[in-house]
């Protein structure tokens, strides 16, 4: 927040510069001046003197286009820009942006957290039964603040953003967690799942290696043998994909429409 008012107050600063620049570059423009009316006076007195024009017409003729000449030229002069003016206003811009810092200094609170927010924080932890992914998420994200070392904590905040939507934020919470311990075969198919949703359903390098972290913890983990056949199979590894997803397709019931068409895409790739 401090960054941020140092900044609007510098772009002030460097706005009422730029105003008073142009301001003067419009005044210090001179307009054109044009000598339409001169090459007329001149062409009268060429005239007169090629004996075109008498002395009586020569006279009302330059009298005429004297007028028009006058007619035309602005009496009006642009006011003009000075330097002690640029330095009045900058000195009153910065003084005001001064005295606005000073000000938020003295009342405010950079690190005050958002209070109508946090009261709803409140209100969400008295209620949980009632809350959607994205409020529990808040409520965890709170929790975790105070209890940074709460492991279980961790996986539920990981779990909350993972329904919420934000995979990324998932993955984050699902990292601090196996930072407490690496053993936890579930966090590591949790990350695993994250960072395939965050790459829009591509098994990255990054997400394989947490699913065969997680197969090796725990054989049982059949979300993470799902995603390392996809792996195998995007690879044309289809005998791999086979030994991965055996179990897998032993677990589920033959009726389960998920577990023939395990078997039409391993046949397909075969």
């Amino acid at each position: 927040m401090i960054v941020f008012w140092t900044l609007a107050g510098l772009a002030t600063a460097l706005a009422g510069l730029l105003v008073l620049s142009l301001a003067r570059r419009g005044a210090d423009r001179e307009q054109p001046v044009s000598d339409t009316g001169a090459a007329e006076l001149a062409e009268l007195d060429r005239l007169k003197s090629r004996g075109l024009l008498d002395d009586e017409a020569w006279t009302a003729a330059r009298a005429e286009a004297g007028r028009r000449l006058l007619a035309g030229a602005s009496p009006e002069v642009a006011p003009r820009v000075g330097g002690r003016d640029r330095t009045i206003v900058l000195v009153g811009l910065v003084g005001a942006v001064a005295a606005t810092l000073g000000l938020y200094f003295v009342v405010g609170d950079p690190g005050l957290p958002d209070q109508a927010y946090e009261r709803r924080i409140d209100d969400w932890a008295a209620s949980p039964e009632t809350l959607d992914a994205e409020q529990i998420a808040a409520v965890l994200s709170r929790a975790v603040k105070r209890e940074p070392e709460n492991r279980t904590a961790l996986t539920m905040l990981g779990a909350a953003r993972f329904e919420a939507g934000d995979p990324i934020g998932a993955a984050s919470a699902f990292r601090r967690a196996l930072a407490l311990d690496e053993t936890d075969a579930t966090s590591w198919a949790r990350l695993g799942e994250s960072l395939v949703r965050a790459a829009d359903g591509s098994v990255g390098v990054d997400a394989e290696a947490a699913f065969a972290r997680a197969l090796s913890l725990d054989p049982e983990q059949l979300g993470a043998r799902y995603f390392l056949g996809e792996a195998a199979l995007a690879r044309g590894e289809t005998a791999r994909a086979r030994e991965v997803w055996a179990p897998l397709i032993a677990a589920l019931d033959p009726a389960d429409p998920r577990r023939a068409d395990l078997v039409s895409r391993l046949d397909a790739a075969a």
